[in-house]
């Protein structure tokens, strides 16, 4: 077992439960939640989701992203553990979905984290946002004409696989904190999907740094 301090990310499309685990999976971890939005971002990120170039606001998530970084390397330096609630693959999956084509290279300095991709069946999932109460943002509902898209694009990310259908939240972290992520889980398939190409490459790590293009 290593000594490092964990760092743990949530992914998946809206209504899969990133924003209920997180918090719970926190807690159960001793961990910092960092928001990886930090609140001084939150006034133009609002502006920025008025307006169409997604370009433009796949660079303003990438800041913030850049930012949050920098916190989540202090705190793990510090040995204090960390999750957060999604990370630059939802950024790369969904803005290139959405029709970005800019090319990233992520530094090799990032903290890596292990990663949870949260899975739901699609009539349960839109079950969960219709039964939500909190605005949508156009861009939120134009993701939502693409799941397709950024669900095959998170398949170039390494990642545990979680099945959250028909679980309450109290079972989806059991299952997230009895997953070996040296291994594998009943309900959480540890090997990462085939990379898809057309949408973005395999995410290798090298001395040079991470290039999604």
């Amino acid at each position: 077992m290593s000594d490092q301090p964990r760092f743990e990310s949530l992914e998946g499309l809206r209504g899969t439960g990133k924003s209920t685990i997180a918090p719970m999976l926190a807690a159960a971890r001793q961990a910092v939640l960092v928001p990886t939005v930090p609140a001084f971002y939150q006034p133009l990120r609002r502006e920025m989701d008025k307006r169409t170039n997604v370009e433009a606001r796949m660079c303003l998530y990438l800041s913030a992203l850049f930012t949050a970084a920098e916190e989540i390397q202090r705190y793990l330096r510090s040995g204090i553990p960390v999750v957060v609630e999604s990370y630059f693959a939802r950024c790369l999956t969904s803005h290139r979905a959405l029709g970005a084509r800019l090319d990233v290279t992520l530094p090799a300095w990032l903290p890596l984290p292990v990663t949870y991709h949260l899975l739901c069946a699609e009539d349960e999932r839109r079950r969960r946002l219709a039964a939500r109460n909190k605005p949508v943002s156009r861009w939120d509902a134009l993701t939502e004409t693409v799941t397709d898209r950024v669900s095959d694009a998170y398949a170039s990310f390494p990642a545990h696989r979680i099945d959250t259908t028909g679980l309450t939240p109290e079972e989806v972290l059991r299952v997230i904190t009895a997953t070996d992520t040296q291994g594998a889980h009943s309900r959480a398939d540890t090997e990462p999907v085939g990379a898809h190409p057309h949408l973005l490459p395999a995410v290798s790590r090298s001395p040079a740094g991470t290039r999604c293009a």
